[in-house]
């Protein structure tokens, strides 16, 4: 496996032959009888992976400066005796009882003032000098230990940064903000202007005026919350820091932290994140809470690779079944945690891990799922686990190889952040949801897409898609631009272009940064109330939202036929410089979004790999070093065909045209490489 980090920063990559099978390991949860276990079925169902430590702090110190050592020694020399590498954790995730005892400053603060307290996990401020100095302590002396051991393939600093504590409000993290803000705009003259502050009275005329933004009995300042969204990613970037330079002095094994890329998670700008990463690693679980929890699966697969700059990533963790902490828990059905792993790999990992090993019997996550169920190994579960093992060591030559896409769809966590804020337009609009959409009309579309910073070099692409892009800076804008004038093409949704990187609003029209490049200026949203909808001179229809809009050198392809702008252009095509520039001003229905994607994909000359379908189908190419990779992976009730010609890796069968892949199953070609 081949991080993108270790290219660029010269940094270690890590070392496993082919695409790794591991999970989350706790044997402090089960005695040294059920160890020797474990390592026997890990090898029945070929793991060879195993994060350990990631919550052994009060294991390792039970008391302040007392380590013990006896079971974590033991269990890594069993391990490593069995052929299992080890992703060693830094054990920081969570702080003791004794810390939080004796410190109690460190617990963090919620918006409203009060504190969270110790009995579940994370608590602790990120902001805090006296839990940093403790956790550097811990870490110092699990590197000094394990540093040079051969069985450690991997560092995981902490676990799910940010997961619960990303945003604190104690005095602490107020200090820690001023001193962000000092450094940012240097001048109290410079902040004000930058946060608008002549609206309300709040112009400040000290640094220590300044407070995060707390719970007030109005709505607050909207570039002071994005300020603090983007300090307190920062600063939980900067623990990071901390942890992973203590264990560069000991050790030469790559580090990383999992990620939580999915859909639910929103605190942390993992742009800005992954650079420092020698290996981008996820955690990724389905929300069925999600209309579309599939395609939200193949999203975050592809953001987490973009992430990765396109390079191969590691899955950290995933459930074989049902997890804990939603509202209603589904059981995954048979075949579904292949699937699921599967298209992972396909969109570039080279490991799939699990949480967990082994079933909790107590505990808030006794109900999550395991590669171990309770019931233990005589069950579905069981067998899924040793033949998906079996299946990933068939498909160990396809690490090292990159997705291969021609589309692009921007994302901004800053958009997210700030186009969902207080006081925008319609509260039935949030940023997620439109990005969703989008990605959703590619996906049924057949089309494998990247998905990338909104500082991105776009040059590689076709296609570029920017949905919602509420916040965009000049140079971003002007990149989106450059683009297009140079022959790419560009299809940008509404809400776009509207402010700068302070929130502060374009002026002159909307979509703002936009307008010449779409050729229209639009003077007023018109949102629309949840029930009601547009219909389009098309025959489509629009929720959500309108503009009143008109064009100046673009094409109108749809106007709307009644509501708030009815006459209105709906969706425009602007031909700009040597390409072409798209934009749709509603919140279309899934399949007229999909009929505008195809026709915006077609005219782009991006290829689909796939056929069109309702996104139970996809089709996805890896390839590199000489050699190619065409992954089928049927989430349908039928059985379906397609048609490549190659070598067949998980049934080992000769694909000499049409390729059948079964209902629920993936297959998996080596392309021939000549006719």
């Amino acid at each position: 496996m081949d991080s993108p980090a270790a290219r660029t920063h010269g940094r270690p990559a890590i070392t496993l032959s082919g695409i790794a099978y591991g999970c989350d390991y706790n044997p402090e949860q089960w005695g040294p009888e059920t160890w020797r276990e474990d390592v026997e079925l890990m090898n029945e169902a070929g793991v060879d992976l195993v994060a350990i430590n990631i919550f052994g702090w009060s294991q390792i110190e039970p008391r302040p400066g007392e380590y013990d050592w006896s079971d974590l020694d033991a269990v890594i020399e069993l391990v490593h005796s069995h052929g299992i590498r080890v992703n060693l954790g830094t054990g920081t995730s969570s702080p003791p009882p004794w810390l939080t005892a004796l410190h109690p400053e460190i617990l963090p603060t919620t918006a409203d003032g009060t504190t969270r307290f110790p009995g579940g996990r994370q608590a602790w401020c990120p902001s805090s000098s006296v839990f940093r100095q403790h956790a550097v302590a811990l870490v110092e002396k699990v590197a000094e230990r394990y540093g040079s051991h051969p069985a450690v393939a991997l560092w995981h600093v902490s676990n799910e940064l940010g997961c619960h504590n990303a945003l604190c409000y104690c005095d602490e993290s107020a200090a820690a903000f001023r001193g962000w803000l000092q450094r940012r705009y240097v001048s109290i003259e410079a902040l004000n202007e930058a946060w608008g502050t002549s609206f309300w009275s709040q112009r400040y005329s000290a640094w220590d005026e300044i407070l995060p933004p707390r719970l007030t009995i109005s709505l607050g300042n909207p570039t002071q919350a994005i300020d603090f969204h983007r300090f307190s990613s920062e600063q939980l970037l900067d623990h990071y820091r901390s942890e992973a330079a203590v264990i560069r002095r000991h050790s030469t094994a790559p580090i990383t932290t999992n990620f939580m890329v999915t859909a639910h998670i929103r605190n942390l700008d993992y742009w800005s994140w992954a650079a420092e990463m020698d290996v981008v690693a996820n955690d990724h679980y389905l929300d069925h809470r999600l209309s579309d929890p599939v395609a939200e699966l193949s999203f975050a697969a592809d953001l987490t690779r973009g992430l990765a700059g396109g390079a191969p990533w590691l899955l950290m963790e995933q459930s074989t079944g049902a997890v804990n902490w939603q509202p209603y828990n589904i059981a995954k059905a048979p075949g579904q945690m292949m699937r699921n792993s599967l298209t992972h790999v396909a969109r570039g990992a080279d490991g799939v891990s699990f949480f967990q090993w082994r079933a909790s019997q107590q505990g808030s996550e006794k109900f999550h799922s395991a590669l171990v169920p309770h019931a233990g190994t005589d069950t579905a579960t069981w067998r899924e686990v040793v033949e998906l093992g079996a299946t990933l060591d068939r498909l160990d030559e396809v690490a090292g190889t990159r997705v291969v896409a021609d589309v692009a769809v921007v994302f901004s966590w800053e958009s997210w952040w700030a186009g969902d804020g207080d006081a925008r337009p319609s509260q039935g609009v949030e940023y997620l949801d439109q990005v969703h959409a989008a990605y959703r009309a590619l996906h049924g579309l057949g089309v494998t897409t990247d998905i990338v910073s909104p500082d991105a070099d776009l040059t590689r692409y076709r296609l570029v898609v920017a949905p919602c892009l509420y916040m965009v800076s000049d140079d971003q804008a002007a990149a989106i631009d450059a683009f297009v004038a140079a022959g790419g093409h560009a299809l940008i949704t509404f809400f776009s272009g509207i402010v700068d990187q302070d929130d502060r609003v374009r002026l002159g029209g909307y979509p703002g940064a936009f307008r010449e490049l779409l050729g229209i200026v639009a003077e007023e949203f018109a949102p629309l109330l949840p029930a009601h909808q547009v219909t389009l001179d098309t025959g489509a229809h629009g929720r959500w939202w309108t503009e009143r809009m008109r064009t100046t050198t673009a094409k109108v392809i749809a106007s709307y036929l009644d509501g708030p702008a009815a006459g209105d252009p709906a969706i425009t095509r602007n031909i700009y410089g040597a390409g072409v520039a798209w934009y749709v001003a509603t919140a279309l229905d899934p399949e007229d979004l999909r009929d505008v994607m195809r026709t915006a994909v077609q005219e782009a000359g991006a290829g689909a790999d796939g056929p069109e379908s309702d996104g139970s189908i996809e089709v996805v190419r890896r390839a590199g070093a000489g050699r190619s990779y065409v992954f089928v992976i049927n989430h349908s009730e039928r059985d379906l065909e397609h048609r490549v010609v190659g070598h067949e890796l998980i049934t080992g069968e000769r694909v000499v045209d049409l390729l059948r892949v079964p209902a629920g199953s993936v297959r998996v070609v080596r392309e021939d490489t000549t006719p």
